[in-house]
């Protein structure tokens, strides 16, 4: 008769458990004297840890690197939407919240601004942080109403 398998009888792997490395216990047991931390300094001390990019007290290259340009803190970053998308949308009032929706935006937070590539057909009301001149135009031409939302407001 055949010997069933269950808990009673299952065994470990061989090799899949490892010993543990036991550190600083004399020289006859391979990891003695230095504990396997090599020679002194400052990675032999207990805690140790560097930053990335740290070259080990010398001046780093990304310190020494020149520094360009000019990073604008208060720039505002839009969220642009074609009045192409917009003409898909069956709806007389259009707002971020209605873009979060529909998946023309990411974020109905950030500002919008509606660009003016093509002519809409419909007459519709749009809620935005910006429109470019062209596309107020062609809202404007169709019937409907460009409404500017302040940015402060939705912040």
């Amino acid at each position: 008769m055949e010997e069933q398998i269950g808990l009673h009888n299952l065994k470990v792997p061989l090799g899949s458990h490892k010993g543990r490395k036991y550190l600083g216990r004399g020289s006859s047991s391979g990891h003695g004297k230095t504990s396997t931390r090599g020679s002194k300094g400052q990675t032999s001390r207990a805690g140790r840890h560097f930053y990335l990019g740290f070259e080990g007290g010398q001046s780093p290259l990304i310190r020494k690197m020149p520094k360009r340009g000019f990073v604008n803190i208060f720039k505002k970053e839009f969220q642009i939407v074609s009045l192409r998308s917009i003409d898909k949308i069956n709806s007389a009032l259009i707002n971020p919240a209605l873009l979060k929706a529909k998946g023309l935006i990411k974020d109905k937070e950030k500002p919008v601004k509606i660009l003016g590539n093509t002519d809409l057909k419909t007459a519709v009301t749009i809620q935005a942080h910006a429109f470019s001149e062209q596309a107020a135009e062609k809202i404007k031409k169709a019937g409907g109403k460009p409404e500017i939302i302040t940015i402060n407001a939705i912040s």
